[in-house]
């Protein structure tokens, strides 16, 4: 459900570092899973230079609606359009075609500060 090769926010973000230094992130298995049905979703501005904690996504779903904090510093350099136009792909294949955005981190050593997925495993269970 938590892919080990990913580092995990607590605010049920995961990221994925590219091959090129940017960070691929999206929304975890467990939290769209409380969220249930996600109908809506929206990005900041492509270029917006976020700081640690700023929103980066907000999104609706049956349950309620929320924004999701960046897990680092960076600019935000892509969005999935297609969890724009089909939300659902974001509870269907939260790891695959519902990643939420791309950013190119400010520093990656901020990295450090994430949970691996048996961290972030043990966080959701308390």
């Amino acid at each position: 459900m938590h892919p080990d090769d990913l580092l995990y926010s607590s605010g049920h973000v995961w990221c994925k570092k590219e091959p090129d230094g940017n960070i691929r992130l999206g929304m975890t298995y467990h939290y769209q899973e409380q969220l249930k049905n996600i109908v809506y979703v929206d990005f900041v501005k492509t270029g917006t230079v976020l700081k640690r904690e700023d929103p980066f996504a907000s999104f609706e779903s049956s349950k309620t609606a929320s924004e999701m904090a960046c897990p680092v510093s960076g600019t935000l350099v892509a969005t999935n359009p297609l969890a724009v136009e089909k939300p659902g792909l974001v509870n269907k294949d939260p790891y695959g075609q519902g990643w939420m955005a791309i950013i190119k981190p400010d520093d990656p050593d901020e990295l450090k500060n994430l949970l691996s997925a048996k961290k972030y495993i043990e966080m959701i269970q308390r």
